[in-house]
């Protein structure tokens, strides 16, 4: 789509001064071999690039944007609490109003934690899981992203359930060892190793709906076995809402499934697209953070009052207006339509929705766990993500990320969506 003359001389430059060019891996589109867009702006569910061309946009920003880009409301909360500063080191109100909205929406918090990213908060609840229980080894599954800190960046070897190896340079290993990896979706997988362990495991942690090997639904029954077997063996349950948190419904994934976690991890939507995170659960178990207990956690930025007015704005949006029947429904006639084409054409695909998270795999299996994401079609979806790119879609430029929705997609968004797919076969 137009010419991306500047978008190249920025990416040159950038390659001179930036690891990659780029400040986050997958934004340098390297794994569908092309060259990234740079964004200028964005309003409602399109962003323009530098060079000035138009795209609808199904990133969102990697999920934070279910209002869409710029929402006026949201601005509006940022004039008016930049007036009074942009960062104090100390208490401010808005983090009160924020932690009292979020523990009144999520079904499993008492007290709250407010960090500034969601590797941040999935570390610090890992943290305190081993402070709480005394123990060292976590559970963890293949395909399941939960920040960069080290013991998480672990993948699994050969068989259903090993220790595991360092999954980046600048890992120890002898951190990486207490990191047990299983297939997602496997919950024999994750008796046999509390069968094994029993005394040893602090916490298992999960997506609830998987959204880093593409959208991966959990199958019915896994979430409430997770749950069943940590209360049987002393474990926590963490579950990491960074992305289903107030996207799949208004009380995230634990909502929608029924099923209650010890600790959740949030972000994303809980910034309004600004830099967040948090961390939550019961009294009992938050109480033995510092300075009350003995797990320390702490950051100069933690409750930027940037952030949290634009957070909680975001929060006030979706708790006063209920967007998740319509986004539902918009959700669903993008997952049919897609459907509905490949079908026609004759094209292999799977496609895997939970409400506003969906995503496209080029094959004719089931995909229900990173193993399977891994043995589908990434070329045809490399294709497919460059012809849409022409015609002004914006996709995640990776076969393993979801597509997101706001509420600032119209239907007319998603029906121009639909025939630059069929053209795009």
């Amino acid at each position: 789509m137009g010419n991306n003359v500047v978008s190249e001389e920025l990416y040159a430059r950038a390659l001179e001064l930036i690891p990659g060019g780029v400040n986050s891996p997958v934004r340098a589109f390297r794994s569908v071999g092309l060259h990234p867009r740079f964004i200028k702006s964005g309003s409602g569910c399109r962003v323009v690039d530098e060079d000035g061309n138009s795209f609808i946009d199904y990133v969102c920003s990697w999920g934070p944007l279910i209002l869409g880009h710029a929402h006026p409301e949201v601005l509006e909360a940022l004039a008016v609490t930049m007036k009074d500063g942009t960062s104090f080191g100390a208490p401010t109100r808005r983090e009160i109003e924020m932690a009292e909205l979020i523990v009144e929406l999520v079904p499993s918090i008492e007290m709250v934690r407010l960090v500034s990213s969601g590797t941040e908060a999935t570390m610090s609840a890992i943290r305190l899981s081993r402070g709480y229980t005394g123990r060292d080894k976590i559970i963890k599954f293949s395909g399941c992203y939960h920040g960069h800190s080290d013991g998480l960046l672990a993948k699994a070897g050969s068989g259903a359930a090993t220790f595991s190896i360092p999954d980046s340079l600048g890992a120890p290993k002898a951190l990486v060892e207490q990191t047990i990896v299983v297939p997602y979706n496997d919950l024999e997988a994750v008796k046999s190793c509390f069968d094994a362990a029993p005394d040893d495991i602090a916490a298992i942690i999960v997506e609830p709906v998987a959204g880093n090997m593409g959208v991966a639904p959990p199958v019915p029954g896994f979430l409430k076995g997770l749950r069943d077997v940590c209360s049987k063996y002393g474990a926590l349950l963490i579950f990491d809402e960074v992305i289903s948190g107030f996207r799949v419904s208004i009380g995230g994934a634990q909502e929608l499934y029924k099923v209650t976690p010890d600790l959740t991890c949030l972000g994303k939507i809980i910034g309004g697209g600004l830099p967040v995170g948090a961390f939550g659960g019961p009294r009992r178990i938050m109480e033995l953070l510092a300075p009350v207990g003995g797990v320390y956690q702490a950051g100069t930025l933690s409750g930027n009052p940037l952030a949290v007015a634009a957070g909680l704005t975001t929060l006030k949006i979706l708790k006063r207006d209920n967007p998740y029947p319509l986004l539902e429904e918009k959700s669903q006639r993008l997952a049919d339509g897609l459907g509905k084409t490949f079908s026609s054409k004759g094209i292999n695909h799977v496609i895997n929705r939970v409400g506003s998270l969906l995503s496209v795999f080029f094959d004719s299996r089931s995909v229900c766990n990173y193993e399977e994401a891994m043995a589908a079609n990434r070329m045809s979806f490399n294709s497919f993500f460059a012809n849409m790119l022409d015609q002004g879609i914006y996709l995640a430029p990776s076969a393993f990320e979801a597509w997101f929705m706001s509420i600032a997609h119209k239907i007319e968004d998603i029906d121009y969506t639909l025939e630059c797919a069929e053209k795009s076969i």
